[in-house]
Formats: C-alpha cells, structure tokens, sequence
C-alpha cells in the first residue's frame, strides 16, 4: 500500500489529494481569488490527521512543477521542499499537461472517443498555449508523453494525426488551435483542468516504477522565461486580434 500526498498550486485552485492505497483518495479542491498560500498547509494538516497518520508515514509527496502560473508552481515546490527534508521523503515532480492526459482517462467524453493520439493544450497566457502530445496506451490506462512541452501561439499547435483535444486553451484562443486542423466536436474537451487528482494519477505509477527523486533534485519546469509583456507588446497582440 503506497501512501502518497499529491499537492497542486500551479492554476487558480488550490488542491491537495492523500492516497492510502486501495480507498478512495481524499481530496481538496478549491478556487482561490489571492494565491494558495493561505490554504494549502492547513489542508495538509486536516488531510493527515483526518487519516491519523503522520507526514513522515507517508511513501512520498508528489507535486506540480509547472508549467504553470510562476507564483503558484513556486509556492508548490517551495512547500513540498520544506515538507520533504523535515519528513526525509523522496519527492514525485508531475508536469503539469501530463497530469491533465491521466484525469483524461477518467473522462467519459475521452473514453467514448478512445484515441491512439492526442493533445492537451493550455492558455499560457502572453497570447500563447502550452501543448504536448500523448499517445493512449489503452492496454496499461496509461498516457504516455510524446516528446517535450511546447510554447507557441495558438496557430502553431500541431494537431495533425490526433484525434483529441483538451484543456483550457480551447475556451482561451478558440478556432485559433484548428487553422491547419480541424476535429469533430465531440472530440474536444475544453473543460478540465489540472487537479492533485491528476498529479496522483501520475505519482501512483511513477513510485511504482521507481521515478521518485531526493528532495535536493526538485525544481520547477519552466518552459518560458519571460513571466510579463511590454505595453508595445500587449497593443500588437491586440492589433493582430482585432
């Protein structure tokens, strides 16, 4: 039985999951107007001792390292440092599009569909997304990323030979994502978001397989640098979209 915290700070939720092993997980999950800060330890304090266990009794913790919102993906990996080193225990990182692919096994609308390819895609703000491509392994319930994390602008996604597409840059850029592409309605799915559900659903089989890291080795995954843009900047992405 594997015991695993899983910790997501990387949107504007704040979410927290325990696996016990075999029962259910239980989970938090919440929108926050000003930042996690103010939730996420005191969430993990009533998660464990609603399960009367101790931090150091667990097998890991698990966290979102991005990418994401710079504030929150920080906030997660600065807590789960201190957490890890005080309880000596090694860490799981899960990026941020590959636990969105695990919740998308769960999904009814993904599972109706089964696809052998797709792409999750994420408003990245800047007038740009994050996009990777998955490949569904449908014998181990598992998705398997196809090569790096992308940021580009909407246009330049590549949805050519995927079946499916999620996350919330379809609600941000619209039929921006389909200039070289197009997909049946039903084979979108732009409400889901990344959860401690999903950075669970990643952990469980990374432990498993031996993938955890000390605590000394994790480090947010940033895909971008540049966190803001210039007001020259702002006025020609307004200008290209009017």
């Amino acid at each position: 039985m594997k015991r695993i915290l899983a910790i997501d700070t990387s949107s504007a939720w704040c979410s927290v999951a325990l696996s016990l092993g075999e029962v259910e997980p239980i989970f938090r999950h919440q929108p926050v107007a000003s930042g996690a800060s103010q939730l996420l330890l005191p969430w993990i304090d009533e998660l464990l001792l609603d399960s009367k266990i101790a931090i150091a009794d667990l097998d890991a913790i698990a966290i979102d390292i991005g990418p994401g919102a710079f504030t929150g993906v920080r906030l997660g990996v600065a807590a789960v440092q201190g957490l890890a080193l005080a309880a000596n225990l090694p860490v799981i990182p899960v990026a941020s599009l590959d636990a969105i692919a695990m919740q998308l096994l769960s999904s009814p609308s993904f599972l109706r569909v089964r696809p052998n390819q797709f792409v999750v895609a994420v408003d990245a703000r800047m007038d740009e997304i994050y996009w990777a491509r998955y490949q569904y392994v449908s014998t181990d319930s598992m998705s398997q990323r196809l090569g790096d994390i992308h940021l580009s602008g909407p246009e330049e996604i590549d949805l050519e030979g995927t079946q499916y597409l999620a996350g919330n840059a379809i609600h941000a850029y619209g039929n921006r994502l389909y200039r070289h592409h197009q997909l049946p309605v039903d084979h979108v799915e732009a409400d889901i978001g990344v959860s401690a559900l999903g950075i669970l659903s990643s952990a469980i089989p990374a432990l498993l397989n031996g993938k955890q890291i000390s605590v000394q080795e994790l480090k947010p995954l940033y895909v971008r640098n540049k966190v803001a843009l210039t007001t020259e900047e702002r006025e020609q992405i307004f200008k290209k979209n009017a």
